[in-house]
């Protein structure tokens, strides 16, 4: 294969594993009823006047899989991390005790459940979206090549090769839909 199409492949094929990649974060932010440390990741705390992520000012563990518990490096933060949980989008209620922050994590409603799992199949259309646009942009490439001298059998040889790498990670998008749907739907 020309050194050109090889190139364009392994290009395609990194901006396919970073689509994967961050579809695989957006899922994750999913909450499925089970407390993750990961709930929280996007969720930053005014830190000597700079925003920061609540896991780089506190130790964040789950004691059981409804539990999340923050227990902050300095006192002082406490009601900061408290804050900013009660004013973010996550729906949960802090239990402040003077040394650690507990969330309970309530379990799913069905109508919930389905919500998420909707929620779910958005996020994962957006990175199959994605990957069809990877390999659009990769076929334009290679058709660009002719240009430079390829063959049409070389290209048409390349765009099978892209078709391939896009099969397979769509294929990797729908494995993490189907394990995030079970997730959430297992009570």
């Amino acid at each position: 294969m020309n050194d050109l199409i090889s190139l364009q492949l392994d290009d395609a094929q990194e901006q396919m594993q970073k689509a994967l990649n961050h579809t695989e974060n957006e899922l994750t932010k999913i909450r499925a009823g089970k407390a993750m440390p990961s709930m929280l990741d996007g969720l930053n705390v005014d830190y000597y006047g700079s925003a920061t992520p609540i896991s780089q000012v506190a130790n964040v563990n789950t004691p059981d899989p409804r539990t999340l518990v923050i227990q902050p490096w300095e006192k002082n933060m406490l009601q900061v991390i408290e804050k900013a949980i009660i004013d973010s989008s996550l729906g949960l209620n802090p239990q402040n005790d003077g040394s650690i922050i507990r969330l309970v994590i309530p379990i799913l409603t069905e109508e919930r459940r389905r919500e998420l799992v909707k929620k779910v199949k958005d996020e994962g259309e957006r990175g199959r979206v994605a990957v069809r646009n990877i390999r659009k942009d990769a076929n334009d490439q290679l058709k660009k090549l002719k240009n430079e001298g390829l063959s049409e059998d070389e290209i048409k040889v390349g765009e099978a090769e892209v078709q391939k790498l896009t099969d397979s990670f769509i294929a990797k998008v729908e494995r993490l839909i189907e394990s995030k749907e079970k997730d959430i739907m297992t009570v």
